[in-house]
């Protein structure tokens, strides 16, 4: 005899814990959860009360999980063709009709929190979200692939600066180090599927470098954004800042070390650069001075 199917009462719930977890890991839920820490951590070093930090962190989180859903959703034939492992819709864990509703849903949840941040913080936050969208639904094969990750990186920073009531716009260093990161953050992410990426016609930025090229360009604005964090302040480094440009000089060669038996090894580095960096600003604050 052979084993009885078990009763519909025991197997119906696993359905729905699996398709849960299939569309939380749809998400992009490193970059979704490290681009939220480092919102907190911006929020604490512009002097955010514990209440309007957690909005700006809600603001964030639902932004991004918009982002990684709707990346995840439109890439899935692509990523199917391409035989990328761990891809809930292309593997058809969950359906790209689920994962989209949650992209909108976290989208339409995005825009009352960001705007409660205050009016131009949530206005820069929401052009910063949809230059994201932008990215993933067709800017990501044009030579102009970096710019919506340097609009967003720049804007996480200069958001967490506007939060404050009455306070002052964000400095000029800041923000350059935000679009800096950006940058890194575009050619490492891009950098372990170049290959795979061209053969399905998308052409950005990092892929008409090559992985050559853009292995070597990587560090360097990895290394300007630390820089311009460290120097561009009035006054010495201090013992802070010469931390962080140590920091950022190890972590990206090691990125790039690492990158032949660990693909996400540069995306990796750039986000510890990143934590980094928002480390430095905890310390020091945003403010202009």
């Amino acid at each position: 005899m052979g084993t009885p199917e078990p009763p519909r009462s025991c197997a119906a719930p696993t359905w729905p814990l699996h398709r849960t977890a299939a569309l939380a890991r749809s998400c992009h839920p490193g970059p979704v959860a490290a681009v939220t820490v480092i919102a907190a951590l911006l929020g604490t070093g512009a002097g955010l009360s514990g209440a309007r930090t957690t909005l700006l962190v809600a603001a964030v989180l639902t932004g991004q999980l918009s982002v990684g859903w709707c990346n995840d959703a439109f890439d899935a034939r692509r990523d199917a063709t391409a035989g990328r492992r761990g891809k809930p819709v292309a593997d058809g864990a969950v359906s790209a009709r689920t994962v989209w509703t949650a992209a909108l849903t976290a989208a339409l949840l995005c825009v009352p929190l960001s705007l409660a941040c205050g009016s131009l913080a949530g206005t820069l936050h929401l052009a910063a979200v949809a230059a994201a969208w932008a990215y993933n639904l067709g800017v990501k094969a044009t030579p102009l692939s970096w710019l919506p990750y340097a609009t967003g990186f720049a804007a996480l920073p200069a958001m967490a600066a506007l939060s404050v009531p009455d306070g002052p716009p964000p400095p000029w260093w800041l923000v350059t180090a935000g679009a800096l990161l950006g940058v890194a953050a575009h050619l490492g992410d891009v950098l372990p599927d170049i290959e795979d990426d061209l053969r399905a016609g998308v052409r950005g930025l990092p892929q008409r470098l090559g992985p050559t090229r853009t292995a070597a360009l990587l560090p360097l604005p990895l290394l300007a954004a630390s820089a311009t964090l460290a120097l561009g302040p009035p006054g010495p480094p201090g013992p802070w800042g010469t931390a962080t440009l140590a920091i950022a000089a190890l972590t990206a060669l090691t990125g790039l070390f690492l990158a032949r038996t660990w693909r996400k090894a540069p995306l990796a580095a750039a986000v510890i650069v990143a934590a980094a960096d928002a480390v430095l600003l905890v310390v020091r604050g945003v403010g202009p001075g």
